[in-house]
């Protein structure tokens, strides 16, 4: 089964009987709050999940910026979704998935079926469909959560992962070479990692694209099935992204969820810059 739906496939299951759960998972770097987005327009029904509080929690700097919530806080917030057991939950944002992709990747930890919207918003809308602009508020659900945590990889694990599989930092180029830093105390890669951002898998509709060349990029830089992998970006948000894509084509991954943000914030953790691994 296809961890993402098209927007027929959305439509036809919403009309269905199927009980079905929409969530919009706007957010950017450079606009973290997307409530004003999701009231100006969203698909019927959604409710709108504010990354930085529901699919996060928050602590030291050396935590990173966007910590793992606990299974008792994830299992409130999905509940306040109106998310009730057996339904299934389909995810979308306005950027390829890539907030999305968080939903789905602690959900599914979770046991919860969960999907993302291929093309987010817009492909709903460029299809000719309807959105709404109210404020859904929904009945509480009852959904109960298996413990979330077992796909996440520590910051020392993460150290050590490149000598026996494959670390993916997977932001932009630019930042994974240490020519800029916007967000973190310092600039660079964690040592041993190679560059593979995720905006790489997608079309410009934010489309995945088809299974073979997803897979020979992978191949490119180590990752087949059955290799060790995990993956990590600024904060731990595209990196499940990039989980989400590896699932998709048949490939096994976890996350380090504080990803660059905790390992820079951390002192005596090495740091490496260019273009290579080391």
């Amino acid at each position: 089964m296809s961890n993402f739906v098209s927007v027929a496939e959305l439509n036809e299951l919403r009309t269905s009987g199927v009980p079905v759960r929409v969530i919009d998972v706007r957010w950017r770097l450079d606009r973290p709050d997307g409530r004003a987005d999701y009231l100006a327009g969203h698909i019927p029904d959604a409710v709108y999940v504010p990354l930085d509080t529901e699919l996060s929690s928050h602590g030291e700097p050396a935590d990173g910026r966007h910590p793992l919530p606990t299974t008792a806080q994830l299992q409130d917030a999905a509940r306040r979704w109106g998310v009730r057991d057996g339904d299934v939950v389909v995810a979308y944002d306005d950027a390829k998935g890539v907030a999305a992709a968080r939903a789905w990747w602690l959900l599914r930890q979770a046991g919860v079926d969960v999907r993302v919207l291929e093309g987010g918003i817009r492909g709903w809308r460029d299809a000719g469909h309807d959105v709404t602009t109210d404020d859904v508020t929904p009945e509480a659900g009852d959904v109960t959560l298996t413990p979330i945590g077992a796909d996440a990889i520590t910051i020392d694990e993460a150290a050590a992962l490149p000598a026996s599989g494959v670390l993916l930092d997977v932001r932009a180029g630019e930042r994974y070479r240490g020519e800029v830093e916007p967000l973190d105390p310092q600039a660079g890669h964690i040592p041993g990692a190679v560059n593979l951002p995720t905006v790489l898998h997608f079309d410009s509709a934010g489309r995945i694209l088809d299974h073979d060349t997803v897979r020979a990029t992978f191949a490119a830089v180590g990752v087949t099935p059955g290799t060790a992998v995990a993956a990590y970006c600024g904060s731990g948000i595209t990196a499940a992204h990039t989980a989400l894509v590896l699932d998709e084509v048949g490939i096994e991954a976890k996350v380090f969820p504080g990803s660059w943000s905790q390992w820079s914030n951390t002192p005596g953790r090495p740091v490496a810059v260019g273009d290579q691994p080391g």
